[in-house]
């Protein structure tokens, strides 16, 4: 069944040509990566995807509810970390305050926060943001879930805690759509690949074709991923 479809989708700013003509779908139960160098419009097509950004033209179809895990985390820092998850399932989907505050501790206990309930963002670790900012997410109960990069904004020693938690959401077939400059991550948790490169997709299809393509633009990405591992 498909979830998500996005059809000939095109998004300028100005002069810019961000997105330049995106189709894609996401089957149910399927994990998708959207790689590719800065500047390829990958944010963007997460942004127009989830609502943030209206596209210029083209159709977005959803079959369902959809979630966002941001890269900065984007919790409130005045609200408590039970209450960062609850909040909006209760005053936005009209939800039963005591059902959604045993889901979202069942959520915090999932990720290794069972006894943060009660911190503020400032008193945990970028790593612990995150999770708190999955948690919120899952708590509003979507059919798929966006994140955008959501390692880029963490240390490299929490990078793998994230990681843990996505493979751990995969592994019980939450559909996932994820933009990610995790290359090795990608190529191990996906079932689809499309790299973007100038507002296109350029190359898309499963992990060992993604990366074995020989496609000039995805070669060349690569090459840099490699060195930069060096």
């Amino acid at each position: 069944m498909k979830l998500f479809e996005m059809k000939h989708i095109k998004k300028s700013f100005g002069a810019l040509d961000v997105l330049r003509d995106i189709s894609l779908e996401v089957d149910q139960g399927e994990v998708l990566s959207i790689i590719g160098p800065s500047g390829s419009g990958k944010s963007t097509l997460l942004r127009c995807a989830t609502g943030l950004e209206i596209p210029d033209s083209g159709e977005i179809i959803k079959n369902g509810k959809i979630g966002l895990v941001f890269q900065n985390f984007n919790l409130f820092p005045h609200f408590s970390v039970i209450k960062n998850i609850a909040d909006a399932p209760i005053k936005v989907q009209k939800r039963d305050k005591k059902e959604v505050y045993a889901q979202a501790r069942e959520l915090l206990k999932k990720m290794g926060l069972s006894d943060k309930e009660n911190y503020y963002p400032y008193q945990l670790s970028g790593g612990q943001q995150q999770r708190v900012s999955i948690a919120r997410a899952l708590c509003m109960n979507p059919d798929i879930l966006f994140f955008d990069e959501p390692t880029s904004a963490l240390d490299p020693e929490l990078t793998g805690e994230i990681l843990k938690v996505i493979k751990d959401l995969a592994a019980e077939h939450i559909t996932m759509v994820i933009v990610t400059h995790e290359m090795n991550f990608a190529k191990d948790i996906s079932d689809r690949i499309i790299f973007m490169d100038d507002g296109l997709i350029a190359v898309e299809g499963t992990p060992q074709e993604v990366f074995s393509s020989e496609h000039v633009r995805m070669k060349e990405f690569l090459g840099k991923f490699h060195q930069g591992l060096a």
